[in-house]
């Protein structure tokens, strides 16, 4: 016999991922508008209706357990397909034209798809289009969490439960030295001004650096392309960019050295009711790139 399914609310699980989203249970509870003890007692009960324990101390906290991690994937995933099932509802009801929740990384939305958002605009005046931009990690998890229709992010290094992935592009990442420095042996190559430790892209770079034999000591970080750029031009260490952003604008670097690849792609949630205006603004986003 099936075993029988517990009966979780949607409101046990907002408060699961509002702990994982923010520092404190006090913050966590403030996000969805109830007092911590409210929030704890919900927890309380969401844990004992899936029979596994959720979280674990650390010091004087409670924190997320490490195997619990698919209880707060499976959260986000519901509560992102029942936020696209009320906004369809609620565009029938109304009549309403659509809205798109588009989320792009920064090179994306400034430098490969600006006459593909500046296009859809013009043919879709009717629809409501907003604009996030953020790192990948950031917006994927935006994502799942119903926040978000689309996003235009660089490839995650693992397939996301409830996400489809579809390829967009490639683009290069070069090693750029400060001026005055010399690309010789990879072994000389650094210290390193680079995207944090988090990023999809430096996990890339990291593999790409130890291949080549350079040693990867990081002196600072930065998500902003420019300000990577910047620390560059004044001598602070060596970076690895998107040529595409490295080498744009009146403040260029030159002299890139190709190291690597990322993938971009174009992610939805799976299964989800979308506005139609999101699938057309994929198409678009496909067919330009």
């Amino acid at each position: 016999m099936d075993t029988p399914l517990p009966d979780l609310s949607l409101r046990q699980l907002e408060y699961l991922v509002a702990v994982d989203d923010h520092d404190t249970w006090a913050q966590a509870a403030a996000s969805v508008g109830v007092s911590p003890s409210a929030l704890s007692q919900g927890l309380a009960e969401l844990e004992r209706r899936v029979g596994v324990a959720l979280f674990e101390p650390v010091g004087r906290r409670r924190v997320i357990r490490d195997a619990a991690r698919p209880v707060v994937s499976h959260a986000r995933q519901v509560l992102g397909l029942t936020g696209d099932l009320v906004r369809w509802a609620d565009r029938v009801a109304r009549g309403r034209t659509g809205t798109v929740r588009l989320g792009m990384i920064d090179a994306s939305a400034v430098l490969h798809h600006p006459d593909v958002l500046r296009g859809f605009r013009e043919a879709e005046a009717e629809v409501d289009l907003r604009l996030t931009v953020a790192p990948s990690s950031v917006l994927l998890d935006q994502l799942e969490s119903g926040h978000l229709d689309l996003v235009v992010c660089v490839k995650p290094p693992r397939p996301i439960a409830g996400v489809e992935q579809r390829q967009l592009m490639s683009e290069k990442l070069s090693v750029y030295a400060p001026p005055g420095d010399t690309p010789g042996r990879a072994t000389r190559w650094g210290p390193w001004v680079l995207f944090p430790a988090d990023s999809h892209t430096r996990a890339l770079i990291t593999a790409a650096l130890v291949e080549r034999g350079a040693p990867v000591e990081v002196i600072a970080e930065s998500h902003q392309p420019d300000v990577l750029r910047e620390m560059v031009r004044m001598g602070l260490g060596w970076t690895v960019l998107p040529s595409i952003q490295a080498e744009h604008g009146d403040r260029a670097l030159d002299g890139g050295i190709a190291l690597a690849t990322r993938d971009l792609i174009i992610a939805t949630r799976q299964g989800s009711v979308t506005d139609p205006a999101v699938e057309d603004l994929a198409e678009r986003l496909l067919q330009e790139s």
